[in-house]
């Protein structure tokens, strides 16, 4: 009697499952984002969710938790009812560099989330203010091993993809550089136009603005590839540091436990989404790449990220307690 028991409550949960799908989602689905409005992950999310929400038949409304490298963001998701509405843009520093970074974490990047899809890569370019005088690598790490004024360089919170830059950047090259976090991107740039910090790492498109503007000098990129938005800026790995990529990356996420079949109606969405030629262009022009992928996909790059970045960061000593 237990087993037939067990095989009708078994029974009744695969037949519930379509269900899921079918009535999935039934209200407003809460898009957490990792940093404040502006960010390059709250850009990718409002393109992303916009698209999503129509077709899904409900709005997607975006939830800016950031602070704590992002760590905010995905406890909150990660504690969150596993019914796929409420999700998270997971980002390289959530679901990569963070594990090895932070003595501790409230929240398992792995066993707490069901990977969606990653969604786009976006690699950073390494500015210098316009008041140092300084043009290339060679003028920072000269600048730097003087010691006489110590370089500092901002981000937009310990964690990020432009904190750890900074670190891999100031290791390799055998100087020391301060970091001082800031509590957005955008706030870490305005650091760097007055002056207030040396240098920065930040998305392609503020870059590119602010260069036009005379506000900052553009010294490379931090992918391995030149950007196909600004072609002739360098990368840094050819200028002096062969194989540097540091690129920040996002990808959509749902709380463990989450149903398949929702996280299976999410990924197809989101597929759809990504395949619009109109969003396609709207992240080129924010200088990311859509890099599409499935659930299984997704989770096994994100164990190969941590995996990645856990070597990084003890090479660097970079540490957040």
């Amino acid at each position: 009697m237990k087993a037939l028991t067990q095989s009708l409550v078994l029974l009744c949960a695969a037949l519930a499952q379509p269900a899921w799908a079918q009535n999935y989602p039934s209200k407003t689905i809460q898009l957490v984002v990792t940093a404040g409005p502006g960010s390059s992950a709250d850009i990718t999310a409002r393109i992303v969710g916009e698209e999503l929400g129509k077709l899904l038949g409900q709005p997607v409304v975006i939830d800016n938790r950031a602070g704590a490298g992002g760590n905010i963001a995905a406890e909150y998701v990660a504690k969150a009812p596993a019914d796929g509405h409420t999700l998270l843009m997971a980002t390289g520093s959530t679901h990569g560099i963070n594990p090895s970074l932070y003595g501790k974490l409230r929240f398992d990047p792995i066993a707490d989330f069901a990977p969606i899809g990653l969604i786009t890569t976006s690699p950073n370019v390494l500015v210098v203010s316009n008041k140092l005088g300084l043009r290339s690598v060679q003028d920072i790490v000269a600048a730097a091993r003087k010691g006489a004024n110590e370089l500092s360089y901002s981000s937009g919170g310990s964690g990020t993809s432009q904190h750890l830059a900074g670190e891999v950047f100031a290791s390799a090259m055998g100087v020391k550089l301060l970091h001082v976090p800031y509590k957005a991107a955008p706030q870490a740039m305005t650091a760097v136009i007055s002056g207030e910090v040396s240098m920065s790492f930040v998305s392609a498109p503020v870059a590119l603005a602010q260069s036009k503007s005379n506000a900052i000098v553009p010294i490379g990129v931090t992918s391995l590839q030149p950007l196909a938005m600004w072609p002739e800026l360098p990368t840094i790995a050819s200028l002096g540091l062969a194989g540097f990529d540091v690129s920040a990356w996002f990808g959509l996420a749902a709380p463990a436990g989450t149903p398949a079949p929702v996280v299976d109606k999410l990924h197809d969405s989101l597929r759809k989404v990504l395949e619009m030629s109109t969003v396609r262009a709207r992240l080129h022009q924010q200088g990311m790449e859509v890099a599409r992928s499935s659930p299984t996909h997704f989770a096994g790059f994100i164990k190969s990220e941590i995996e990645r970045w856990t070597q990084v960061v003890r090479a660097s000593g970079a540490r957040v307690d």
